[in-house]
């Protein structure tokens, strides 16, 4: 989501960008052939058309529908993209301790695969969850899977997590599928 919110800001602000290039324009315009019509814009046009609507017109209030769902989407998308950060124990009442969910996954990676039988594995770290997914090409997953979970399990009683999250382990092995 943060991705989604950095390019759609990225295009608003563009899109202003052109917005007030055409209104330099249009003004230098105005100003060097005060005489002449608008050099893009149809500002008479527009002048023209908008005085003949009110406040109570169904354009208007359409339009007004439209730019606070539009906005309202805007708050949600914005909102949703704060930093996902997992709350470690604070060391004291003023001080607050993060981590991100990459480093705690490169944490339980690491671990994982510095156990005996494992060729590999992928961690998904949230704030509510663990998920490794670790390769074996001479253990099954009801001889690895125990002690991959015990192990992580060891990890995070050594961590300092103000919030536990449940682990879930998955063994690929080749010895399974026999």
């Amino acid at each position: 989501m943060r991705l989604f919110v950095r390019l759609l800001s990225a295009l608003i602000g563009l899109a202003l960008a052109a917005a007030g290039v055409v209104l330099a324009l249009e003004v230098g315009w105005g100003w060097w052939r005060p005489g002449r019509g608008p050099l893009f814009v149809p500002w008479d046009n527009w002048r023209d058309r908008l005085a003949e609507l009110s406040w109570s017109g169904s354009p208007v209030r359409l339009t007004a529908i439209i730019v606070a769902v539009v906005g309202l989407l805007l708050i949600i998308a914005a909102a949703s993209a704060g930093r996902r950060a997992i709350r470690l124990t604070d060391p004291a009442d003023e001080v607050s301790v993060t981590t991100s969910p990459r480093s705690l996954a490169r944490l339980v990676g690491v671990t994982v695969r510095a156990q005996d039988n494992v060729a590999g594995a992928k961690v998904i770290a949230t704030a509510k969850k663990i998920r490794v997914r670790a390769t074996s090409r001479l253990e099954t997953e009801g001889e690895l899977r125990p002690r991959l979970l015990e192990t992580v399990s060891a990890l995070l009683d050594g961590i300092p997590l103000a919030r536990r999250p449940k682990v879930s382990v998955v063994v690929d092995s080749p010895k399974d599928r026999r």
